[in-house]
């Protein structure tokens, strides 16, 4: 049996970031092959996911961010199943170490991104890692990007909720802008842009729910679609990004502020990823 040093359980400890005891075991095990350690503690992290592949992993971590130029930007959210494990600072800086390396390369999706290589293992695999270190169901839960001409990105205290957001130009004061319209997108969900962009499927859905409340309240047939589309109109009103209230002034809508800055500024598109 080998004689295995505190020197190279450390060694394995900080490669890996597995237990002491699991890096020792490993060693030992594998006889103080440092390669058959690794693959030894990532098979740990294999089985520990078969176990506990039916888990739910519904806390975790969402971050975003923009590359140096602001026209590259990603957010994502790395799921686990504890809100200890989610608010563990190592846990939350692998998040951003993945999310880091993924605007480096300008993945532009998840299959991308579990490709790349951290710290010498992809990052497929070192999921793995993190499994068998902290003993839970580990994913990446969701990858988005968006590339455009001014981008900005805000992540809410707590990386439970985070919001990507592309403007069409660069006007002075850019980054105020961008930054207000991500918290803006963070703080109302909005979902769409415009009434233009929200899907037709929820325009029928929401008309189809206003009139039978309409009904219900005993209104003439006749009077039931005109009613539902001046609800229907409020629906856009609260819940497209261009007609929102402006969160920091109420009395004009985020339209009316972007145009204050130049009649052609807007937003293109935008991501917002939430932990319930």
């Amino acid at each position: 049996m080998a004689n295995i040093t505190a020197a190279e359980v450390n060694k394995l400890r900080k490669q890996t970031g597995a237990g002491m005891m699991d890096c020792k075991k490993a060693l030992v095990e594998n006889d103080g092959d440092f390669e058959k350690a690794i693959d030894y503690l990532r098979k740990k992290g294999q089985k520990v996911a078969a176990n506990r592949s039916d888990r739910d992993a519904a806390e975790g971590v969402v971050l975003s961010k923009v590359n140096d130029d602001a026209t590259f930007g990603a957010i994502i959210m790395i799921n686990c199943e504890t809100d200890f494990v989610a608010k563990n600072e190592d846990f939350v800086q692998y998040a951003q170490n993945v999310l880091d390396l993924a605007i480096a390369n300008k993945s532009n999706s998840k299959e991308h991104v579990l490709e790349l290589s951290l710290n010498g293992v992809s990052v497929k695999d070192s999921l793995l890692d993190q499994i068998g270190k902290i003993g839970e169901k580990i994913e990446i839960g969701g990858y988005e990007v968006i590339e455009d001409v001014a981008l900005s990105a805000y992540v809410h205290p707590g990386n439970r909720i985070a919001s990507l957001v592309g403007l069409n130009k660069t006007v002075a004061d850019i980054k105020e802008i961008g930054k207000d319209m991500a918290m803006q997108i963070a703080a109302m969900s909005p979902i769409a842009v415009n009434q233009d962009a929200v899907d037709q499927a929820i325009i029928e859905k929401e008309l189809e729910v206003f009139r039978d409340l309409i009904r219900q309240e005993g209104k003439p047939e006749e009077m039931v679609d005109k009613i539902a589309l001046g609800k229907l109109n409020k629906f856009f009103k609260e819940s497209t990004l261009l007609n929102q209230d402006f969160i920091k002034d109420t009395k004009q809508s985020v339209n009316q502020h972007l145009k204050s800055f130049d009649k052609d500024l807007t937003v293109t598109s935008f991501k917002r990823f939430a932990l319930a």
